[in-house]
């Protein structure tokens, strides 16, 4: 399944690395952390697979019965129902044949809870001022969401947050995933560096790795 993953292959070895040196950078500036993460996609979208199956069985089915059958509903109605099942598999085995039947807000409802989700699972919410920020990208829905800890909110808007998400998605639609990101973390950074500068005893709190699931 790993082999499989485009959030593990989104960003090279080398990019990886160029993230990690300026996440590093950043935080030496401020008591903030910076997390990154990259998911394939932020829901299955079990609705799309079923819709997807059945508007891929039904035309299958209409030039079936069409060709063999004189346009039969009595022969429509069952071939449909056979066809439906290696459809739907097919859907589910291309995640973005999904796209099509995903609505705009059904999708950006689904990346910012998975970000939620992934901000408490990985532990982001444990830094002693509660300084943690997520820069999360989710490749199938081509999204971005920027969220941070309630030490964050305290002094800096979701609004602010949003236009580094826009800077990061703006650059993955233009070929420079890496760049663009880099780009955001910094800007980030240096808002974080004038409400929260570093102070003595300071630590690396989380990993600067990016997160890949």
């Amino acid at each position: 399944m790993e082999n499989n993953s485009k959030a593990k292959r989104f960003f090279p070895e080398e990019e990886k690395k160029r993230i990690a040196e300026t996440t590093r950078d950043v935080e030496s500036r401020t008591i903030g952390e910076v997390a990154v993460m990259v998911v394939d996609s932020s829901s299955r979208y079990i609705e799309a697979e079923i819709l997807g199956g059945t508007f891929l069985g039904g035309v299958i089915s209409l030039i079936i019965t069409a060709l063999y059958f004189n346009s039969s509903v009595w022969s429509f109605i069952p071939v449909s129902l056979v066809l439906f099942f290696p459809s739907r598999f097919l859907f589910r085995k291309f995640p973005i044949l999904k796209i099509s039947f995903i609505g705009f807000r059904r999708k950006e409802e689904a990346v910012r809870q998975r970000g939620v989700r992934a901000f408490y699972e990985r532990g982001l919410y444990k830094t002693r001022k509660n300084t943690g920020v997520l820069f999360f990208i989710s490749i199938l829905e081509r999204k971005v969401w920027v969220l941070a800890d309630k030490g964050i909110y305290e002094r800096i808007e979701q609004e602010t947050l949003n236009k580094f998400a826009l800077t990061v998605s703006q650059g993955i639609k233009e070929g420079r995933a890496c760049a663009s990101l880099c780009d955001a973390i910094r800007e980030a950074g240096a808002v974080l560096a004038k409400h929260f500068p570093v102070t003595s005893g300071d630590t690396d709190e989380l990993s600067n790795k990016v997160i890949t699931e």
